[in-house]
């Protein structure tokens, strides 16, 4: 491979002048020869201001001595590029790219894999917890990056030079910081931690509730509803979940979180008491009112068909401190390895491991916690907990 290949300053340089990609030919070209290489960089421009879904605005890619701009707006036919995504050892780089994630698995139906997500490649070579990618590029290789373009309207045409320079160098430095990390963590000997969590963040893009019938346990808040209540909060998230999706609208423009809690607290029966609730659209109550109380009136008949999981009520106070002892244990193990300690022990883990005896009579690891984090910190945590119990 040329020597001069995945250099940062070249690559930094190809920003300004970035390939623009307008045509189904010439984005099969590209991808013939991003095909024979070890890894490119990811990254999207899009808008999600009015609608449920990204709209992608840009695809943008760095390989080995150029970048480019893929126009979706123009190009209509990406399944080379999804045969990019596929090729197994072609690594593709980004940098916290759920976002990019998400779009790719609704825009293109494909994932790209395998991924090499510089952000949390940082995390495990210590460097810091969501490194944003001016921060990374600063403390990676000495550049000073604006913040440009961030706000800009990325469907808008034609873009700015502005516009095309920003996105382009969003891509220019990841193959280099990606190198970087690379070296780090085969050093740590923790590259292999990296690459299974790499594994999960695609897994957690897939949707597993489309249907939105589990949303409802999110509102921790109201854990204490009685079942009919809690049924008609599940079925109103689920009808919100399913309705968002079919408009293609944020879920805040059928209902506000707030206001579904406050519909569960007054209960509506009728359309003037409807009208009553705080921050109730007037236009969902002309289009949707009759089906939301009709929810509500059928709730106590659901809550007997098919019974609502109670939602987690918090914790008892004295885990307060319990807590605070686990947290320590996976803090002095995060120290001694050098990684940074959120990425180690993650909120929702600790919860479902803390959670686990109601579940099953004892405390077992959740998955997350059984790869690679069992042997730095879950033995010693399980260890802990039954410490608790003598």
């Amino acid at each position: 491979m040329n020597e001069k290949a995945y250099d940062w300053s070249l690559l930094e340089a190809a920003a300004h002048d970035p390939v623009y990609v307008t045509t189904n030919e010439e984005l099969a070209a590209y991808c013939d020869h991003w095909l024979s290489l070890p890894m490119i960089a990811l990254d999207t421009e899009f808008q999600r201001v009015d609608t449920f879904y990204p709209i992608p605005g840009l695809i943008q890619i760095a390989d080995d001595q150029r970048c480019y701009l893929i126009d979706p707006l123009e190009v209509t036919d990406f399944e080379p590029l999804v045969n990019v995504f596929n090729k197994p050892d072609l690594l593709k780089i980004i940098h916290a790219g759920s976002e990019d994630l998400e779009l790719f698995n609704h825009t293109l139906g494909a994932l790209p894999s395998p991924i090499f997500d510089t952000q949390l490649a940082a995390a495990f070579a210590g460097w810091g917890f969501t490194m944003g990618l001016l921060r990374l590029v600063e403390h990676a290789l000495g550049v000073q990056l604006g913040k440009g373009e961030t706000t800009s309207d990325w469907l808008r045409r034609p873009l700015s030079r502005d516009q095309e320079v920003y996105a382009a160098l969003d891509v220019a430095y990841l193959p280099a910081i990606c190198q970087q990390l690379t070296t780090i963590l085969l050093e740590k000997g923790s590259l292999d931690w990296l690459m299974s969590e790499s594994i999960d963040v695609l897994d957690n893009v897939i949707d597993k509730d489309p249907e939105g019938h589990v949303y409802y346990q999110r509102f921790s808040q109201v854990w204490g509803l009685p079942p009919h209540k809690l049924a008609g909060l599940r079925d109103l998230t689920s009808w919100r979940e399913q309705q968002s999706r079919k408009r293609n609208v944020p879920r805040n423009r059928i209902l506000r979180n707030q206001t579904l809690i406050t519909l569960i607290e007054r209960w509506p029966r009728n359309s003037l008491e409807l009208s009553r609730v705080p921050d109730m659209r007037s236009k969902i109550i002309r289009e949707d009112g009759d089906t939301i109380l009709e929810i509500l009136a059928n709730a106590k008949d659901s809550a007997e068909k098919n019974p609502a999981e109670p939602i987690n009520r918090p914790l008892p106070i004295i885990w307060n401190s319990r807590l605070k002892k686990l947290k320590a244990i996976s803090r002095s193990v995060a120290q001694k390895r050098g990684i940074a300690p959120e990425i180690l022990l993650r909120k929702k883990d600790l919860d479902a491991l803390v959670r686990s005896k109601e579940l099953t009579g004892e405390y077992q690891l959740p998955p997350a916690l059984c790869g690679w984090r069992r042997e730095l910190i879950g033995e010693a945590l399980l260890a802990q907990l039954k410490q608790f119990e003598q």
